[in-house]
C-alpha cells in the first residue's frame, strides 16, 4: 500500500461515494514513478507528461494514432492449426491461447489493418505484446505473409509495428520457420518496389528482430524502446563485460547507425506520412 491507495483514495471515496471512484483512476509511470491521471494518459496516447516515457499502447489506439480517421478496416487473417505439436508445459498450449484471446479480444498476437496515412494507402501489421509476449508462431507468420501479399496486390506501402519477445516456444521449430518465411515475403515486397517501413516499439527482440524487422527501407523507433536479439543480462553474463549505459535502447541504436529516426508518438503520423510521400514520389 502507498499514500495514494491508503490515504488519498479513501478520502475521495468518503466525499463522492465508493461507486464514483474507478479503480484505474491513476497509473504509475515506469520511468519516473509519478502518478498519472488516466484521462491525461488517454489524451497523450500513453506518454508520461513528466518524463516522456512511452507506456504500452493498445493496438486499436495505435491504429487511431497513425491512420487517417475513418479510413481503416481490419483484415481477416488465414486460419492455422491452433496446436500443431500438442504442446504442454505447466499448462496446455490450447489453454494459454484461450486465456490470451479472452484477455486481449484477439485471435493471436498480430493484427493487420489497411487504411490511409495522409491519403496514402498503407497496409500495417501490428504486434500485441499482451498476447503471449507478442511471440511469433505459425498464425503470426501466416498473418504477416498475408499482409505483405495484400500490400503487393493493392500497390500499397507496408508498415510493420513489432512488439515481441521473439519466436513462440510452444510451436518449436515451426515458429522458427516463420523467420525465413517472413523474410521471403519482404523480398517479394521489395521486388514489387513498394516502400517498407518499420516502427520499433518496446520491446522488439529475438526472432522477430532477427528476421523481417531489420529489413525495412526506413527504421523508426519510439523513445526508450528495447531493441535487441538477446537480453542485456544474458549478453553481459556471456561476455563478462559491463555493457554501455542505455545499451539496446532506441537512442543507443540510433547513435550507432542501426536506426534512422527516434520519433515520439505525437509526431509519428506526420513523420510516416512525410516519408511515404518521398518514397512514393507524391
Amino acid at each position: 500500500m502507498n499514500w495514494l491507495t491508503s490515504f488519498v483514495r479513501p478520502k475521495i471515496r468518503s466525499l463522492v461515494g465508493r461507486s464514483d471512484v474507478p479503480e484505474n483512476l491513476w497509473k504509475k509511470c515506469p520511468g519516473c514513478d509519478q502518478m498519472l491521471f488516466h484521462k491525461d494518459l488517454e489524451s497523450s496516447f500513453e506518454v508520461c507528461s513528466f518524463c516522456g516515457h512511452h507506456l504500452k499502447l493498445e493496438t486499436h489506439r495505435r491504429v487511431a494514432l497513425l491512420f487517417d480517421e475513418g479510413s481503416t478496416h481490419t483484415l481477416s487473417l488465414p486460419e492455422v492449426r491452433p496446436d500443431p505439436l500438442k504442446f504442454k508445459d505447466t499448462k496446455r498450449y490450447t489453454e494459454r491461447l484461450k486465456a490470451a484471446r479472452a484477455a486481449t479480444g484477439q485471435q493471436d498476437a498480430l493484427a493487420v489493418v489497411q487504411g490511409t496515412m495522409n491519403a496514402r494507402s498503407v497496409v500495417a501489421a501490428f504486434f500485441d505484446f499482451n498476447f503471449m509476449g507478442g511471440s511469433m508462431g505459425t498464425a503470426v507468420g501466416a498473418g504477416f505473409v498475408y499482409a505483405v501479399e495484400r500490400a503487393i496486390q493493392e500497390r500499397a506501402s507496408f508498415l510493420a509495428v513489432p512488439s515481441s519477445g521473439g519466436a513462440r516456444m510452444q510451436e518449436g521449430l515451426l515458429s522458427l520457420m516463420q523467420m525465413p518465411r517472413t523474410v521471403a515475403a519482404i523480398g517479394r515486397l521489395k521486388k514489387a518496389q513498394l516502400p517498407y517501413l518499420v516502427l520499433f516499439t518496446n520491446p522488439t527482440t529475438g526472432g522477430v528482430l532477427a528476421s523481417f524487422a531489420m529489413l525495412g527501407d526506413i527504421h523508426l523507433a519510439e523513445p526508450g524502446a528495447v531493441i535487441g536479439f538477446a537480453g542485456a543480462r544474458v549478453i553481459q553474463e556471456t561476455m563478462r563485460h559491463q555493457l554501455p549505459e542505455g545499451f539496446q535502447r532506441s537512442e543507443y541504436l540510433l547513435a550507432h547507425g542501426m536506426l534512422d529516426l527516434v520519433v515520439p508518438r505525437a509526431q509519428q503520423r506526420e513523420t510516416l506520412a512525410r516519408i511515404l510521400g518521398v518514397l512514393r514520389k507524391s
